[in-house]
C-alpha cells in the first residue's frame, strides 16, 4: 500500500504552488495596528452585529397563547391568506374592531 499526497488547495496536478501574496498574514500581533473605533464606527458595528427582529409596533409586543376552535381558525387563516395578512394581524385587526365598537379603544 501507498500513501497518497494530499492535494494542495490551488494547485491542480503539477504546477506549481500558487503565487498569492500572503505577506499580511505574516506579520506578527496584527492587532497592534488596529485602532480605536469612533463614535460613528461604534454605532455601524452595533447596528450590524444586531438581529432584525420585529418591527416595533405601538408600544411593542408580547406573545400569548390563545386556544381558538380548529373550524374558525382555519377560516381566519383563509382570510389572512387572501388579505395578504399574518394570522397575528388579522386577530389584531379583529380585536382592534371588537374594541371600537364597544368604546373601548
Amino acid at each position: 500500500m501507498t500513501a497518497r499526497k494530499r492535494k494542495r488547495s490551488g494547485e491542480s496536478r503539477g504546477s506549481a504552488p500558487s503565487e498569492v501574496d500572503t505577506g499580511e498574514f505574516d506579520r506578527e500581533f496584527a492587532a497592534d495596528s488596529f485602532r480605536v473605533p469612533d463614535a460613528e464606527a461604534r454605532r455601524r458595528w452595533q447596528s450590524a452585529r444586531l438581529k432584525p427582529g420585529r418591527p416595533r409596533e405601538g408600544r411593542g409586543v408580547r406573545v400569548i397563547s390563545v386556544s381558538v376552535e380548529k373550524g374558525l381558525l382555519a377560516s381566519a387563516d383563509r382570510l389572512a391568506k387572501k388579505k395578504r395578512l399574518t394570522r397575528a394581524r388579522l386577530i389584531a385587526r379583529g380585536l382592534r374592531a371588537v374594541l371600537a365598537a364597544e368604546g373601548e379603544l
